[in-house]
C-alpha cells in the first residue's frame, strides 16, 4: 500500500483527493484544519505550511500540494502584497514542501509529485493577473523538476477550470452566475472536486508510468475549443 502526502487535504479538491485515495493508500494530510473524514489509513498533521515548520515523514511514495488561491481584482487594486501573498501560497509552499520530502520521495515507490495550476495561465482573462502570474511559475516548476527528477520522480500538474469549492464560492454564488458559467464552456459543465480527484489519483498510479512533466488542461473545452 502507498503512502500519499496530501498538502491541503481538508477542503475543496485536496479533501476530495483524500477521499478517494484512503481506501487504497495510506495518506498522510498537512493542513490547518481537520478533515471532515476519519479512517485507519488517514494521519493528519495541523500545520500552517507557509509559517509552521513541516513535520518529519518517514516514507512517502507521492505528493500532492493542493493550496491555492482566488484573487481577483483589476491590476490598479491589485498590491504588490497580494502577488507576494499569491506567489507564497502557490509556488513557494509548494517548493518548502517538496524540498522537505524529496529526499523520502526518492526512497519511494514509483513515486510521483502532483502541483497545481489554472485554465486562467493559458487563457487571458480579466482581473486574472496575480493567480495567472503564480500558477504560471507551477507550471515552470512542472516542466523544470519533471526533468530534473527523471526518471526517479515524475512531477506532473493539473490546470482545472473554475470547480465547485469553497475557493470558487463567489464565482457560484447564485443561480444565474452558476448559468452564466456553465454556458461558458464548450461542455456545458464546470468540474466537481471528484473529478479533480479522480485525475490526481490517476497521475500517482502505474498507469500514468510514461507521464511526467507535463500540464493537465480539465477545461471543460473552455481553453481548448472555440464554438
Amino acid at each position: 500500500m502507498k503512502t500519499i502526502i496530501v498538502v491541503g487535504g481538508s477542503k475543496g479538491i485536496g479533501n476530495a483527493t483524500v477521499a478517494s485515495l484512503l481506501s487504497s493508500h495510506k495518506v498522510i494530510n498537512i493542513s490547518r484544519s481537520q478533515p471532515e473524514q476519519s479512517h485507519e489509513n488517514l494521519t493528519h498533521h495541523q500545520c500552517d505550511i507557509i509559517n509552521d515548520e513541516l513535520p518529519d515523514i518517514s516514507e512517502a511514495d507521492g505528493l500532492v500540494y493542493c493550496p491555492g488561491s482566488i484573487n481577483l481584482k483589476p491590476i490598479n487594486r491589485l498590491s504588490l502584497e497580494d502577488f507576494k501573498n499569491d506567489f507564497e501560497i502557490n509556488v513557494l509552499g509548494a517548493v518548502k514542501t517538496i524540498q522537505k520530502y524529496l529526499a523520502v520521495l526518492k526512497n519511494g515507490k514509483q513515486p510521483s509529485i502532483v502541483l497545481f495550476s489554472t485554465v486562467a495561465s493559458k487563457l487571458g482573462m480579466p482581473f486574472h493577473a496575480s493567480v495567472a502570474a503564480s500558477k504560471s511559475a507551477i507550471e515552470g516548476l512542472t516542466k523544470s523538476l519533471g526533468a530534473e527528477l527523471a526518471p526517479t520522480i515524475r512531477v506532473n500538474a493539473i490546470a482545472p477550470t473554475v470547480t465547485d469549492t469553497d475557493l470558487a464560492s463567489k464565482l457560484l454564488r447564485n443561480e444565474r452566475m452558476i448559468e452564466n458559467m456553465t454556458d461558458r464552456h464548450p461542455l456545458k459543465k464546470y468540474l466537481q472536486p471528484e473529478e479533480v480527484a479522480d485525475m490526481v489519483v490517476f497521475l500517482l498510479s502505474h498507469k500514468a508510468a510514461a507521464l511526467s512533466g507535463q500540464i493537465f488542461e480539465m477545461d471543460c473545452g473552455i481553453v481548448s475549443f472555440k464554438l
